[in-house]
């Protein structure tokens, strides 16, 4: 089945074609600066049978945005689709599904409502889905299109878990409670794992990017995740703090007059690797910068690896003992500095890696780099969350057209 997976940001579309049946990425692309003014660089990509085109193109709106991404993929020069008929569903990225969808679901009218309805949970993200899929709907209206929620994964989560310490009201009227993100990453994983151990067993999952989470997973089901309410709790991350002390924010409301919701916004996009080291939100930067003598860069990368440490001994602590620990994502996939200061002094716990094989890893390949007397397997495994909302659009659309 061929399968258009769409990430819909507030002024992007990123997008994947995807053949299931023979597990084949078709061509992929990303669209920027939809309904804003029209900036020197290109603003559309577009990979295909090997090639790269850019262009530079207003966008008015995301309706036009899919205009252009229908053309792409029936042009005839380029050869992707004879015609976009071929396309037998659509499966969108959705941030935010709360306690509403506690799995993937087939778009409905009410479907779209209810999506909307939760974006004061989710105010920079659901927006840009919910235009999205209005765009698709308005160019491709006879194609079924799936949501797939990056919360899913994480309904499973029991109440002492996913619960705050506050009254019952901010929980049922307010709807606060731990919600986190990244769960199509973590659920695709979770299955690599248990592929490759051979049971469900006990896993910790670190998908470690700019942005990043890790999670406890029991027999397939997340017993509990870093990122909370929004995904600016847990780890320190590239622009976010991670955990901070609450009064915190107060305190900044006084010392600066910003406002809550400006402090917020600092707290997102000033603070974490970028705040502590002054000089990137990329560790790639900051690394280096260490390594140049920079003292706050070096503090940066401490703080970093600390908390990635912090979790995985807490988590299997909740997991009572940890069969296996998996690195994903960008920076987790491919700095080995990071996985081997993670996991640096956790040999107490039985959990170590093989050094030799961590620095000599080879990208965009599953591996092994568990040490020899560890009692945890470790790995290094790419995630494909495209793949993984292709795969769950496909098995929705064949039920309905049985």
């Amino acid at each position: 089945m061929k399968i258009l997976v769409v990430n819909a940001g507030s002024s992007s579309i990123k997008f994947q074609l995807i053949d299931t049946k023979f597990d084949k990425l078709m061509a992929k692309g990303t669209l920027y600066r939809i309904g804003e003014k029209l900036g020197p660089e290109n603003n559309v990509t577009f990979k295909a049978n090997g090639k790269i085109f850019e262009d530079r193109k207003e966008i008015v709106g995301f309706n036009e945005g899919v205009k252009i991404i229908i053309d792409l993929l029936t042009n005839k020069n380029i050869g992707v689709l004879k015609r976009i008929s071929e396309i037998e569903a659509i499966g969108h990225r959705i941030v935010q599904g709360a306690e509403t969808f506690k799995k993937s679901t087939l778009i409905t009218p009410k479907v779209i409502q209810q999506i909307e309805d939760l974006t004061p949970l989710a105010p920079l993200h659901q927006p840009g889905h919910i235009a999205g899929i209005k765009g698709f709907l308005s160019n491709l209206p006879n194609v079924p299109m799936v949501a797939v929620f990056d919360t899913v994964f994480h309904t499973t989560m029991p109440a002492y878990a996913s619960r705050y310490a506050i009254p019952e009201i901010a929980y049922k009227k307010w709807k606060i409670r731990r919600y986190g993100a990244h769960g199509t990453s973590h659920k695709y994983i979770s299955e690599q794992l248990e592929k490759l151990v051979g049971y469900k067993g006990k896993f910790i999952i670190c998908h470690i990017g700019n942005g990043a989470s890790i999670s406890a997973v029991n027999k397939g089901r997340c017993l509990d995740t870093s990122m909370g309410f929004t995904p600016l709790e847990g780890l320190v991350m590239g622009t976010r703090s991670g955990d901070i002390e609450p009064t915190i924010i107060t305190r900044v409301m006084e010392m600066t007059n910003k406002s809550a919701q400006e402090v917020i916004s600092w707290l997102n996009k000033e603070c974490g690797l970028l705040g502590v080291s002054g000089v990137s939100n990329d560790i790639r930067d900051v690394q280096k910068a260490a390594q140049d003598g920079n003292k706050n860069a070096k503090l940066a990368i401490d703080m970093f690896n600390y908390r990635i440490k912090k979790y995985i001994g807490a988590y299997a602590a909740a997991l009572g003992g940890v069969d296996a620990i998996a690195f994903t994502a960008g920076t987790g996939e491919n700095r080995p500095e990071v996985r081997e200061q993670a996991l640096r002094g956790l040999e107490f716990m039985g959990i170590s890696i093989d050094n030799a094989k961590n620095e000599n890893f080879e990208r965009g390949v599953v591996q092994d780099i568990t040490g020899k007397n560890s009692k945890a397997k470790i790995f290094i495994i790419p995630t494909d969350e495209e793949g993984m909302i292709a795969k769950e659009t496909a098995e929705i659309v064949s039920k309905i057209q049985k």
